[in-house]
């Protein structure tokens, strides 16, 4: 969704370059790898549906699998613009510790298309950067053997991955992203198969985006059913590892106010370390690094959980911070976000992770899903 990159780019020469591109194109589209192969150590996860957190108005109609209309997530406005600070922490330097798995549609495109002149940007400020690997299927023949793929390497590599599972039922709550498991049962013993492979060594949960934030579509009951299938998941998830650090989800800055993301978060099981290491937030979504740290932390000291308890931050696509119009789905004019790292510096705030990985679209700017080179390169540039 991430080696790093010994090529150095002169931008505004590749600007220049681009200024006679169109977007046709074999070039411009990477699609997810071929999913039916018996796994292996060397056969890819699979990869994630269209942005699962964006934060999304009634969509028009569009070729996506499902005729329904997708539920409305709150529309959020504008977070304060990033500061100096944070636009010169654009991405420069690959984190030591987190895991870049060698298979993604970013670097699908990297390998297939040498001779593009947005190749150099994209390969430098994209592919080379560490980011979450996503099990977005409900495959329970296959699902321990393609985690343990992503964990084995990386402890073989002594980096950190980032895995999401997103199986949840109801998911997306009919929206783009719709799917998962067909039941809670079925779900559960989908995330037993799912621990089994997350080895011993370290490794990052980012357990199920959307399941809490927009739980409301669900009736009390099922929404309570919901959450203690996912305390369940983070106590399986932590007893199959103990190296294992399983972040909920707390929306973003612009969703649910603090108080009602955490009495949710607290009936899902994130504020007991038998089941998890805190939050995450922004997944898939543009604001501000700053205003999610603050979001988070108001959340955190809401949930009353251990002080131990810490946050992770989706930073894949905030550069430039959320658009004023709250628009979702590719929107213009936003920026790659600070560099993958677990060293924040920030108390209470454990990592800065690209979750959502940059490229892959919406659905607007290229097929839902699919990494579309243009939008990657207007991302990085």
């Amino acid at each position: 969704m991430v080696v790093a990159a010994s090529v150095v780019v002169a931008v505004g020469t590749v600007t220049g370059m681009m200024s006679a591109l169109d977007d046709r194109a074999r070039s411009d589209e990477a699609g997810p790898p071929e999913v039916t192969r018996s796994p292996s150590l060397q056969s890819p996860p699979i990869v994630p549906p269209p942005s699962p957190s964006a934060t999304k108005s009634p969509a028009p109609a569009s070729p996506s699998p499902t005729s329904a209309s997708p539920t409305p997530k709150k529309k959020a406005g504008p977070t304060p613009s990033p500061t100096a600070t944070e636009r010169k922490q654009q991405p420069t330097v690959v984190s030591a510790r987190l895991y870049r798995h060698p298979d993604s549609k970013v670097l699908a495109w990297v390998r297939d298309n040498a001779g593009d002149p947005r190749h150099a940007v994209i390969a430098s400020r994209i592919a080379a950067q560490p980011a979450a690997v996503w099990f977005a299927d409900f495959t329970p023949a296959t699902i321990t053997a393609r985690v343990r793929a992503v964990t084995a390497g990386g402890s073989a590599s002594g980096r950190v991955p980032v895995v999401v599972p997103y199986a949840i039922p109801d998911r997306d709550c009919g929206g783009h992203s719709e799917g998962g498991a067909p039941d809670l049962d079925a779900y559960d013993a989908w995330i037993d198969r799912f621990a089994a492979g997350l080895g011993s060594g370290d490794v990052i949960v980012v357990l199920e985006p959307d399941s809490v934030a927009q739980s409301e579509c669900l009736s009390a009951a099922e929404r309570a059913d919901r959450f203690a299938s996912l305390a369940r998941a983070g106590r399986v998830l932590k007893a199959a590892n103990p190296k294992a650090r399983v972040y909920y989800d707390a929306g973003h800055s612009g969703w649910n106010a603090p108080g009602k993301q955490a009495a949710w978060l607290r009936q899902a099981g994130a504020a007991s370390t038998a089941s998890s290491d805190g939050v995450f937030s922004n997944v898939s979504n543009f604001h501000t690094t700053a205003a999610e740290i603050a979001y988070d932390r108001q959340v955190l000291d809401a949930l009353g959980g251990p002080a131990s308890l810490g946050a992770v931050i989706d930073t894949s696509r905030n550069g430039a911070g959320a658009p004023a119009d709250g628009e979702w789905c590719d929107p213009v004019g936003r920026k790659l976000g600070r560099a993958p790292t677990l060293a924040t510096g920030e108390a209470r705030i454990d990592g800065y992770l690209w979750v959502k990985l940059p490229g892959e679209s919406d659905g607007c700017r290229g097929k839902p899903g699919t990494f579309t080179a243009s939008y990657a390169y207007d991302l990085a540039r």
